[in-house]
């Protein structure tokens, strides 16, 4: 519980002092995707840089002069990124589904907040190319309850193949409580995705733990995907096989918009259980708000 203070002025971090803009250093005679503030993407050759903040670009409109304080993001370019004669930017969502991890981590530098249902609150960081971290509180205060303010961290380890076709994912989800001497618990994971970045399957298996209890015996499997079907939309599923007692599971569907400054998740979630006589579907809604760099 003392150690609430220190995650909470890392989440403060993340948000206000985390390097969300550093610079890339744009060399002459190479291509890069200059996305403006203004909303539009220049795709072309750099001819002239003055001190890395004046770019004189050839496109195929022609040549034109880009200032840095009017650019929002600059991405070196590879042929990959145009599919169906469209630029589609790199998918700054990749490492997670609705709420369960993919093998794929956060970049350095790259970040998201991500907000869903009010409650829950969590920033994400990477601060290596193969290390994140993840703080996130559930305000209840908001509704009157002032008992306990809830509080998690996620830190997490990546390491993509070397064939770009996938990824391992090794971390932790802990959850503590501010009040009321509240015990910390948490779950141990490992994820194995099978694919790239816009189109991939997760399977992975979790086990629980407790800082009263130690180690739990039954472990949680877990199987997510998801399917990049456009530059703004993708097919988004994470489901969950229990075996706590007798199986059961928890399965998911819905889909993703990624903007340029934010992502919207819309789904259910519905439990399944044997002897099962009635469905419920639980709706999901979050909104997801990237930062830092961008690839």
């Amino acid at each position: 519980m003392k150690l609430f203070p220190a995650y909470f002025s890392l989440l403060i971090f993340l948000i206000l002092g985390g390097d969300m803009n550093a610079q890339v250093i744009v060399k002459k005679d190479s291509t890069y995707i200059f996305e403006m503030k203004d909303g539009n993407t220049y795709i072309g050759k750099v001819i002239g840089a003055e001190m890395n903040e004046k770019f004189e670009v050839q496109t195929s409109i022609g040549t034109i002069n880009l200032v840095r304080k009017d650019i929002l993001n600059i991405t070196k370019f590879k042929k990959s990124d145009i599919k169906d004669g469209e630029y589609w930017p790199s998918n700054p969502h990749s490492s997670r589904y609705f709420f369960s991890p993919s093998g794929y981590g956060l970049r350095k530098g790259e970040g998201y907040y991500q907000n869903a249902w009010v409650l829950f609150n969590q920033v994400s960081y990477g601060i290596t190319d193969h290390f994140s971290m993840g703080a996130g509180v559930m305000p209840l205060f908001l509704f009157g309850f002032n008992e306990a303010l809830p509080f998690w961290i996620t830190p997490k380890l990546n390491f993509p193949y070397k064939n770009g076709k996938g990824a391992f994912g090794a971390g932790t989800f802990y959850i503590s409580a501010i009040g009321e001497n509240a015990e910390g618990l948490g779950i141990l994971y490992g994820s194995n995705t099978f694919g790239n970045r816009d189109k991939q399957l997760t399977i992975g298996v979790g086990i629980g733990y407790s800082s009263e209890f130690g180690l739990g015996e039954y472990p949680v499997f877990n199987v997510g995907g998801l399917i990049r079907t456009s530059k703004n939309w993708a097919f988004i599923s994470e489901n969950y096989i229990l075996t706590i007692d007798s199986y059961g599971a928890l399965i998911s569907g819905g889909a993703r918009y990624m903007g340029k400054r934010l992502a919207i998740d819309f789904g259910g979630f519905m439990p399944v259980f044997p002897g099962q006589d009635q469905f419920l579907i639980a709706p999901w809604l979050s909104i997801s708000v990237p930062f830092g760099n961008r690839y």
